[in-house]
């Protein structure tokens, strides 16, 4: 029995110690892909959980690049067809709508006005911008956030915890730190390394958001390639540098 004892806390401790390595292999992944001058990523969203389909409460597509200036240049597709174009410097950023280029500031500064597209997408993209996370970063966050990971080949998954989850359900939460009420959240995460770094990853959360006592259920599945490893080029109209001035 002693023996069993001992040989079951063994291989639970060699399995914690496994865990904690492919923790800090893939956060190693992610570092190394922001140690890289350039790269490009494209990211496909499917919620299943509202209106179904592709679209749905977050759903859509967008593409992003980033330098090693720290510029990072993202294009969303709007339910309308329309596409959201936003980049960031810094604290600096603008996002562009169907009123042309605007800074973060005057997003914040419109966003109680209902006019000038300070309010609506143009808000929430400003909102997601200001707290946007490049996807190497990301990964590290999220390989954080997880129970334990497991690895088969150059794949490693595993749960998120239930704080982990929440986090990824709330976009980052509100202007002003009041995010939304999250209930039955749930996650998991899985990451495709390559020659030590992060090539894709993908994201799947599940709960319930309330909005001032209106419940939405969220089943979400986002999925992340990079490419263009060191040869990515941002190139920035002059009415948008302006705006990270």
């Amino acid at each position: 029995m002693k023996r069993n004892i001992l040989l079951g806390t063994v291989l639970l401790a060699a399995g914690s110690l496994l865990a904690a390595d492919l923790k800090d292999e893939v956060t190693s992944a992610g570092k190394q892909l922001a140690s890289k001058d350039n790269y490009s990523w494209k990211q496909t969203t499917a919620n299943a959980g509202g209106n179904g389909g592709g679209g749905g409460f977050g759903g859509g597509a967008s593409q992003g690049k980033t330098d090693k200036a720290g510029l990072v240049w993202v294009s969303r597709e709007g339910r309308d067809g329309a596409t959201i174009e936003s980049v960031r410097k810094g604290e600096k950023g603008a996002v562009k709508g169907q009123d042309g280029w605007q800074s973060l500031e005057e997003l914040r500064a419109n966003a109680g006005g209902g006019g000038g597209g300070g309010g609506g997408r143009g808000g929430f993209m400003g909102m997601m911008m200001r707290n946007f996370k490049a996807p190497a970063v990301q990964a590290q966050d999220l390989a954080a956030a997880a129970k334990e990971l497991k690895k088969d080949g150059d794949v490693v998954e595993g749960d998120l915890t239930e704080d982990g989850a929440k986090a990824q359900l709330s976009f980052g939460g509100r202007p002003g730190g009041n995010g939304p009420e999250i209930s039955g959240a749930k996650g998991s995460v899985k990451f495709w390394l390559k020659d030590g770094v992060i090539a894709k990853y993908e994201l799947k959360v599940k709960g319930t958001i309330s909005f001032n006592g209106n419940d939405r259920d969220v089943d979400r599945t986002t999925t992340v390639e990079i490419k263009d490893v060191g040869t990515t080029k941002i190139e920035l109209s002059d009415e948008a540098k302006k705006k990270l001035e």
